[in-house]
């Protein structure tokens, strides 16, 4: 039965995840935009890759469910990695926690039933969820928490920028990752997150020049690492979690962003 690797998100990161994980095997990719999906699509055909496409909106359930059974369809689901999500410049506060905090729930709930020994998922979180205002009491309800309650958890959104809504989806990504190791290990799978830093992708790109640009070149300036991040540095660990030398990794977050969030860290922040 032939091996499938679904990506969801075909920006910078979900591209390069694709052409590191679908190389003989069956690659559905999946996005909002079905123009850019189209030439994706096209792009990875021409170059041997035996892809199919599939437009998607993460945050409806019957969306997702359209996903999952034409990668059902396709074979045994080896890898997921879900990269789709806005940013706090691309949409309102409510946006993004329906499409980075449910969407991503969404995604983990569906694809169980497509779960076998060595299925892996990973999905792309952020370095914002470690700045999030959320308590250890809040953490724990929301890793216990079923899907429908996910957003009554957060509360009222009014008093939040765009920015503090990203930060807390992307801190409740961490935390439903460590829920589904817990669903996914008896069925032979695995689940983990990446929380990438500053990365040169368009998205990234687009929050320098029109969201926190202070702030971010402010991250960039305490970095361990003085260089900005690329997709590639992201598609390298993506393939890491997905491969057998990561066989023992699961229900974690990796953080590949410099050593920005220990800075901040060791200065007394976000502790």
């Amino acid at each position: 039965m032939s091996e499938v690797v679904v990506v969801t998100g075909i920006g910078g990161m979900g591209v390069v995840a694709a052409r590191r994980l679908g190389n003989g095997r069956k690659l559905v990719i999946a996005d909002f935009d079905g123009a850019k999906l189209a030439s994706e699509a096209a792009a990875l055909a021409a170059d041997g890759f035996d892809v199919t496409s599939v437009e998607v909106d993460v945050s409806d359930r019957a969306s997702v469910a359209k996903l999952v059974a034409t990668a059902g369809g396709l074979g045994t689901l080896r890898a997921l990695v879900h990269t789709a999500g806005l940013s706090p410049t691309m949409a309102t506060g409510e946006r993004v926690l329906q499409v980075d905090l449910l969407g991503t729930e969404y995604i983990l709930e569906a694809f169980t039933s497509l779960v076998t020994q060595g299925t892996v998922a990973v999905c792309i979180a952020s370095m914002a969820g470690y700045m999030s205002p959320l308590t250890s009491e809040q953490c724990a309800a929301f890793i216990k928490a079923e899907a429908d309650d996910l957003l009554d958890l957060v509360g009222p959104t009014e008093g939040l920028d765009f920015g503090m809504t990203y930060c807390i989806a992307k801190r409740v990504n961490h935390l439903r990752v460590e829920r589904y190791a817990g669903i996914w290990g008896p069925l032979g799978g695995r689940v983990a997150s990446i929380s990438p830093g500053i990365i040169s992708t368009p998205m990234g790109q687009q929050e320098m020049s029109e969201g926190s640009t202070e702030q971010m070149q402010a991250q960039l300036d305490m970095s361990a690492v003085p260089r900005i991040g690329t997709a590639e540095d992201i598609g390298a660990a993506v393939q890491w979690l997905c491969g057998p030398e990561a066989s023992f990794v699961t229900g974690i977050d990796l953080r590949v962003d410099g050593g920005v969030t220990a800075a901040i860290h060791s200065m007394g922040f976000g502790l």
